[in-house]
């Protein structure tokens, strides 16, 4: 370009072909090219089709490409696949990368005609949910946590709940949660299709009837995306991963995952203060308008449970989801039940109403166990013969079990009998803290001294210390000395 100028500029002043050509090391014939040429704006440069080796078995990588699309995503050709097969079964000369790029612009055009999105608009008070997967150390003990994320795309803010499982009593519980948060309730919900609330097939939607109920309670509208189409929640979408990278690395360490919830929305709410990518406003200014455009919470706060029936065996024992055992006494033994179903807890109830037990809730595939010494504490009170094998003695500390292993029946009986109405009146843990306290003395503690204790431990206050024994002898003094009149 910079000759052509020079010819330009050259031809203005006046000089010849000849003398233009010898200077610039041209022809003249290129000289009166360019000086005759009147437009020199940019072309496209059509670049031409040359053939190659493979364009004898284009249509043979068309049609295995075309009959991938029958099969699992995870058993369709690879470059590398067709590269081989056309070596082994064609007679192909030619080398990988033409079959390489060739396959990836096939695989590029599919995609271009197929995936085409719209810039979606988000009005406040809509959200998006969903559920992402992370690890925790509860009690030094490493669990996999189920985390569910809401997402307001006017405002991009993200808030979550971590729980053990997704089921539709975890989801209903973490939305109460942050809809007590916001104080207010969103116009529109916009699910995956995978949660454990309902399932959307074609136009068929099944839903659980927890949720059915929770929707009514709170009054918002809702709607699920279609099978594996993530790109109709991308706010949520993205908002799963930054958050697990943000907020659960390193590894979150927690002793409880309740309380943990509780200080998760703080922290959710402080990534808050950023800018919003696109527009210049904190992200926490412009949830505002998410909230002002909220529904009002209900007068009463919704219970997130589902209730169904179950059967105790011959020891009192209730299986739940084939795997998970619950004691709930000899005496409820061969009953029906009602289970009730929290995302945290379970709780079990008489065919009348009346409330037997309440267990911490177990997840996963392993078998599981629940202990609660209180179940069987009446019952060894009638049989304390038992004692030796007993789950109150197996779970107790091993101070106190080597003190009540040395007392003879009958004191041990009256023991278990004044543990039992204690753990009635203050709670097991304040009784067995009671009896440990009282654990040390050089008799054993009696009824009154346990209950006392228990008491004073569940009101937060120490328990009776005795470093010797009351001497009780001058009361009978005085009662028989004097006669009192």
């Amino acid at each position: 370009m910079s000759t052509i100028l020079t010819i330009k500029s050259r031809i203005n002043k006046g000089d010849s072909i000849a003398q233009i050509a010898r200077d610039e090391g041209i022809s003249e014939p290129t000289v009166r090219k360019y000086r005759d040429l009147d437009d020199f704006s940019p072309a496209i440069k059509i670049r031409k089709e040359r053939a190659s080796k493979l364009d004898p078995f284009k249509p043979i990588i068309d049609e295995w490409m075309e009959q991938d699309k029958k099969c699992r995503v995870k058993q369709r050709h690879t470059a590398k696949r067709i590269f081989d097969r056309l070596v082994e079964e064609q007679g192909y000369s030619g080398g990988y990368t033409l079959v390489q790029s060739y396959v990836k612009g096939k695989k590029r055009l599919n995609q271009s005609a197929n995936d085409q999105f719209l810039n979606l608009v988000w009005s406040p008070g809509e959200a998006q949910v969903d559920f992402g997967l992370c690890d925790f150390k509860v009690l030094g003990v490493s669990k996999e946590v189920h985390y569910l994320v809401v997402t307001f795309p006017c405002s991009n803010v993200s808030l979550s709940q971590c729980f053990w499982g997704e089921n539709a009593e975890c989801v209903c519980e973490g939305l109460k949660a942050i809809f007590e948060y916001c104080k207010g309730v969103p116009l529109r919900l916009i699910f995956d299709n995978a949660t454990g609330i309902g399932r959307r097939i074609g136009e068929i939607i099944r839903m659980a009837e927890t949720f059915k109920r929770f929707a009514a309670h709170y009054g918002f509208e809702y709607s699920f995306c279609n099978p594996d189409s993530g790109h109709e929640k991308g706010s949520v979408e993205n908002a799963v991963g930054t958050i697990r990278r943000n907020l659960f690395v390193p590894t979150p360490r927690i002793d409880n995952l309740r309380s943990y919830n509780k200080r998760l929305l703080d922290k959710c709410m402080q990534r808050a203060e950023k800018q919003h990518y696109l527009r210049a406003e904190p992200e926490i200014q412009l949830f505002m308008e998410d909230r002002m455009a909220m529904l009002d919470l209900p007068a009463k706060p919704f219970r997130a449970v589902r209730h169904d029936g179950s059967a105790t065996n011959k020891y009192g024992d209730v299986c739940l989801e084939g795997k998970h055992r619950y004691p709930l006494g000899p005496e409820n033994a061969q009953t029906k039940v009602i289970v009730e179903y929290g995302a945290f807890e379970v709780s079990f109830y008489t065919q009348k109403g009346s409330l037997i037990a309440t267990y911490e809730r177990a997840y996963g595939d392993a078998p599981t166990q629940a202990k609660d010494p209180r179940m069987q504490l009446a019952l060894l009170c009638k049989k304390p013969g038992a004692w030796r094998n007993s789950l109150v003695r197996a779970e107790m500390p091993k101070e106190l079990r080597l003190a009540v292993d040395a007392m003879d029946k009958p004191t041990r009986s009256e023991l278990l009998k004044a543990l039992r109405d204690a753990s009635d009146q203050s709670g097991y843990d304040a009784a067995i803290a009671a009896c440990s306290a009282l654990a040390a003395m050089e008799t054993a503690p009696s009824r009154a001294d346990i209950l006392m204790s228990a008491a004073l431990i569940a009101n937060g206050q120490n328990a009776v210390e005795y470093t010797t024994l009351p001497d009780l002898s001058i009361y009978d003094a005085v009662f028989t000395s004097e006669k009192v009149g």
